[in-house]
C-alpha cells in the first residue's frame, strides 16, 4: 500500500478530524479539571512517585512523541517487569502473546481502578490538543514494538504509521487487552483501510460505555 497516496486521498478527513480533536480535547481538559485534581490527589496519597507517567511512542510517520498518562504503577515498574518475567515462565508467555499482564503486580491500588476505567489515559487529551494523537486511530505503539509490527503488517506498516494514532480505536472496542498483540495490529490495519468520520463517531460511542462498564481492560 502506498502510504503517501493513501494519505493524500484522505486529506479532507484529516483536516476535519483535526478540528474535531481540538474542540473535544479543549472541552475535556477544561471541563475535567476537578476530576484531574481528584485523581492526582488519590495517586499522591496512595503511592510514592510522580502523578504522571510518560513514555516515548511512535506517532504519525514514525515520529516519536512523549505520551502522557496518570501513573498507575509503582516506581521502577520496568525493572520489576524484567525480574517478574525472568522468574515466572507463565508470565513470560502471557507477555509474549499480549504484551500485557492481566494481574500485573506492579499496579498501585488506585492504578488498578484507573486502568480498568481508562481514566489513566485522560492526560492524553493534552497529546490530542498538541496534535500528537487523534481521538480515534491506531494504537500509539512503543518504538521497540516496531519490528514485531513489521512482521505482522508487512508492507502495510508504513500505511498504518501514516495515520495519526488515537486515544481509542477499533481494537479497544473489540476486546481490548484480551486480544493478542497480533490481533490488535490486524484490527488497526482494518481501521486504516476503512476509516471515516462516521466510523470514528461509532467507535467513540462504543468507548464511553466501556469506561463505565469495563471489560477486557487491565
Amino acid at each position: 500500500m502506498d502510504s503517501n497516496r493513501y494519505s493524500e486521498g484522505k486529506l479532507w478527513l484529516d483536516y476535519f478530524k483535526r478540528s474535531f480533536d481540538i474542540l473535544l480535547s479543549t472541552f475535556v481538559l477544561l471541563g475535567g479539571l476537578p476530576i484531574f485534581f481528584l485523581i492526582a490527589l488519590l495517586i499522591k496519597c496512595t503511592s510514592r512517585g510522580p502523578i504522571f507517567y510518560s513514555s516515548m511512542r511512535l506517532g504519525r510517520n514514525g515520529q516519536l512523541f512523549k505520551f502522557w498518562k496518570f501513573r498507575s504503577m509503582h516506581l521502577d515498574a520496568e525493572k520489576k517487569l524484567a525480574q517478574l518475567l525472568k522468574s515466572n515462565p507463565e508470565l513470560m508467555l502471557e507477555w509474549e502473546i499480549y504484551y500485557k499482564l492481566k494481574d500485573d503486580p506492579r499496579r498501585t491500588v488506585i492504578g488498578k481502578f484507573l486502568r480498568s476505567t481508562s481514566l489513566d489515559e485522560i492526560p492524553q487529551f493534552w497529546n490530542v490538543f498538541c496534535g500528537d494523537l487523534s481521538t480515534v486511530g491506531p494504537r500509539p505503539y512503543l518504538p521497540n514494538e516496531l519490528e514485531t509490527i513489521k512482521k505482522i503488517a508487512g508492507e502495510e506498516t508504513q500505511a498504518m504509521l501514516a495515520v495519526r494514532p488515537g486515544l481509542t480505536g477499533i481494537w479497544q472496542t473489540s476486546g481490548r487487552n484480551s486480544l493478542t498483540f497480533e490481533d490488535r495490529v490486524k484490527l488497526d490495519l482494518e481501521y486504516v483501510t476503512s476509516r471515516s468520520f462516521l466510523f470514528d463517531l461509532q467507535l467513540i460511542a462504543k468507548t464511553i460505555p466501556l469506561m463505565v462498564f469495563p471489560k477486557g481492560a487491565f
